[in-house]
């Protein structure tokens, strides 16, 4: 007696094909990411929502945020419902391919506005880029309009394939795009290690590199499958098994990349690796040299970095610090008291009067917000030994970042 296949038993939403089997599983986890990813970044958005201003990148971001998990949330029922027929199949197809390409379009155009800031808005960067992008919603455009009903039978799915293998430069065209990125992403960190030397990892964490990876690895997987996987049939749906997961795995660590930026996100924010030049910027630059202490840092001499200016009413120049103008005429007077060029004086000059508590006046708080040591003292100012807090050196207030040439 022949044994009975069990398998032809079974309706048609149960006895699927290898692939199509697989392709289901795949698409599962590919939710449980999207469920998860949205969970785990709520209480970051909310606090991104709460942000006062609204630049580019945060619509961007709060516009992915709820873009995806609706589009794969409306793909997962028509993948599974096992009521969807093929007429309706017929007209949702398209669905995903063009919710799709609008997702890895936002996605690109944060990655545009991500490496144009981390590159000191380099225009000719930005245009290249820009280019790439528009090229890009072309192809993918063109690509979604040769997309297909995959024939399977009632109750197994709704899935769109491509009509011909070359359709895969829907997915080519993002991945090319990624791929500069990520190289102009990971060339832009090996240029911040000549300013400060980092470990691999601690490069990785700091410029987001392991996010920038993720995508073009996931890019590439999804490739791979459209352009080397040969299927067994028309009914055959593995070359679209990565593609959910590629472009929720590209919206998540787009998602993440805005949330790495360190301070506003207006313009793209601002990069953790660079350094500023004193000579760059000496309209904004405050230094404070003097000949030392035992036991503390002797940095370099004013006058190697020219000109400086705080918005205090401090500058130094050659060496000599003048202060006025913040504290009143009579502030003024007081400071410049003995001295024949008019509230003129080096800093070694600063630091005898400091320590004679010439400079003592009424309701200083005797700190420095100038490189605070754990005293709160700055660098070559010593402080008087006097009775209760005394007074302790020469205050200086900025708002700008404190840099020296040498030093790491």
């Amino acid at each position: 007696m022949a044994a009975i296949d069990i398998s032809s038993l079974l309706p048609p939403y149960l006895n699927l094909p290898p692939h199509l089997s697989a392709h289901k599983y795949f698409f599962v986890c590919t939710l449980t990411v999207a469920a998860w990813d949205t969970l785990v970044l709520s209480p970051r958005s909310w606090r991104l929502m709460k942000t006062k201003e609204w630049p580019v990148l945060k619509i961007v971001f709060q516009v992915l945020r709820y873009l995806m998990p609706i589009e794969f949330t409306i793909v997962a029922v028509a993948f599974f419902d096992t009521k969807f027929t093929r007429e309706m199949c017929n007209k949702f197809y398209l669905f995903e391919p063009i919710c799709t390409m609008i997702l890895i379009a936002l996605c690109s155009s944060v990655h545009v506005i991500r490496i144009h800031a981390i590159y000191d808005k380099n225009r000719a960067l930005l245009a290249g880029l820009a280019a790439i992008l528009l090229v890009q919603l072309a192809v993918m455009a063109v690509g979604s309009a040769f997309f297909r009903v995959i024939p399977l039978k009632d109750g197994q799915g709704c899935i769109a394939g491509p009509t011909a293998n070359w359709v895969g430069i829907y997915w080519a065209a993002p991945t090319v795009f990624y791929t500069a990125t990520f190289a102009l992403a990971l060339n832009r960190s090996i240029q911040s290690l000549k300013v400060k030397p980092l470990s691999p990892w601690k490069l990785m964490l700091r410029d987001g590199l392991n996010l920038y990876a993720a995508i073009w690895i996931v890019n590439m997987v999804n490739v791979c499958f459209w352009f080397i996987v040969k299927p067994t049939g028309e009914n055959d749906s593995i070359k679209t098994t990565v593609t959910s997961m590629a472009a929720v795995l590209t919206t998540t660590m787009t998602l993440r990349i805005i949330l790495s930026v360190r301070g506003s996100l207006a313009q793209g924010g601002s990069y953790a690796g660079s350094s500023v030049s004193s000579s760059a910027r000496a309209a904004s630059t405050h230094v404070l040299s003097s000949g030392g202490r035992p036991g503390m840092p002797n940095p370099p001499h004013p006058s190697s970095f020219g000109p400086t200016h705080s918005s205090n009413g401090i500058q130094s120049n050659n060496g000599v610090l003048n202060i006025g103008g913040a504290g009143g005429a009579e502030r003024k007077a007081s400071l410049s008291h003995g001295m024949g060029r008019d509230g003129a004086y080096t800093l070694d000059e600063m630091r005898d009067k400091a320590t004679k508590g010439e400079w003592a006046e009424n309701g200083s708080d005797g700190r420095s917000s100038v490189l605070e040591g754990k005293e709160g003292e700055a660098f070559g100012v010593v402080s008087a030994p006097a009775a209760g807090r005394g007074y302790e050196g020469v205050k200086v207030t900025i708002d700008r970042e404190v840099d020296y040439h040498g030093r790491k």
